[in-house]
C-alpha cells in the first residue's frame, strides 16, 4: 500500500528545502505538491489553522523560488512585478495558481487586491472557494515573503503553532516599523495599513491592532500617519495604483 501523502508536511518540507537550497528535494516536493488530488487536499485543510499554515508555506516557498530564478525582478518596473505576483507559477493539486491567487484569494478569503480591504475578489474559482480561509486574517500581511529588507524572517508555519508564530512576526515588524509620539498622540505606520485597512476593520481596527501588539499604549487614541513609501512586508503591483487614490 502506498504511503499516504500529508499535504501539510509537503508544504513545510518544500519551504525548508528552498531555504536550505536543496534542489533535489525541492524538485521532488514540488512535483508531489503539484500532483496531489483534491481528495487528499480537502481533509488536510479541514481547519483554519491548517489552511493558514499550508498556504503561507506554499506562498513563501514559491516566492523565494521565483526570487532565486529572477533575482532582480522586484527591482524592475510595473510589468516585472506583475509577472512576479500575477503569473500562474504555483501548481497545487492539479491547479495552477499565482502568488496573488494565494494571497488575495485563499489567505484573504477572496478579497480584491485594490479595494482597500472592502471589495470582494470577482469570480473566484471553484478551487478557491473550496480551499480558502473563511475569513480574512490581517496577520497574513506580516508573514509573506516580499524580498524586502524589512520583511520579517520567513518561518515554516505549523497548524499547532501558527497563531503564536504569526504573533511573533507581527511584534517584530511593528517594533521595527511603527513610531508613536505620546506627546502629540500620532502614530506613524507603514502605508500598507491604509491599502488594506478593511482587513483590519478600518481605522478603529488598526488602532486596536496596534494596542494589541504593544505598538501604542492601551489608552492611546492616536492620529494615524501613513509613511510616504512602504517599509513593509507587503510590496506588490498595487503600490502604484494606491498612489492614484485620494
Amino acid at each position: 500500500m502506498p504511503t499516504q501523502i500529508d499535504p501539510l508536511s509537503l508544504s513545510g518540507d518544500l519551504l525548508y528545502a528552498v531555504k536550505t537550497e536543496d534542489e533535489t528535494d525541492t524538485d521532488r516536493l514540488r512535483e508531489r505538491l503539484a500532483t496531489l488530488g483534491r481528495s487528499q487536499l480537502g481533509p488536510a485543510l479541514s481547519s483554519r489553522e491548517r489552511k493558514l499554515s499550508f498556504w503561507l508555506n506554499c506562498y513563501n516557498a514559491y516566492a523565494q523560488l521565483r526570487l532565486e530564478e529572477e533575482p532582480g525582478i522586484l527591482e524592475g518596473g510595473f510589468l516585472d512585478r506583475w509577472k512576479f505576483f500575477g503569473r500562474d507559477r504555483v501548481p497545487v493539486a492539479g491547479c495552477w495558481l499565482s502568488l496573488n491567487d494565494i494571497e488575495h484569494g485563499l489567505l484573504r478569503s477572496s478579497k480584491h487586491p485594490w479595494g482597500l480591504g472592502y471589495l470582494p475578489r470577482p469570480f473566484p474559482s471553484s478551487f478557491e472557494r473550496e480551499f480558502r480561509l473563511e475569513r480574512c486574517d490581517p496577520r497574513v500581511h506580516f508573514a509573506l515573503c516580499r524580498g524586502s529588507e524589512n520583511s520579517p524572517p520567513i518561518a515554516i508555519y505549523s497548524p499547532a503553532d501558527v497563531d503564536e508564530e504569526l504573533d511573533i512576526a507581527i511584534e517584530w515588524f511593528l517594533e521595527e516599523n511603527v513610531e508613536y509620539d505620546a506627546e502629540t498622540d500620532v502614530a506613524s505606520i507603514p502605508r500598507f495599513f491604509r491599502r488594506y485597512r478593511g482587513d483590519f476593520g478600518g481605522k478603529r481596527g488598526i488602532v486596536e491592532f496596534l494596542r494589541r501588539y504593544n505598538a501604542i499604549s492601551d489608552d492611546a487614541t492616536p492620529t494615524l500617519e501613513y509613511e510616504a513609501s512602504d517599509r513593509a512586508p507587503d510590496f506588490d503591483l498595487d503600490l502604484e495604483l494606491d498612489e492614484l487614490r485620494p
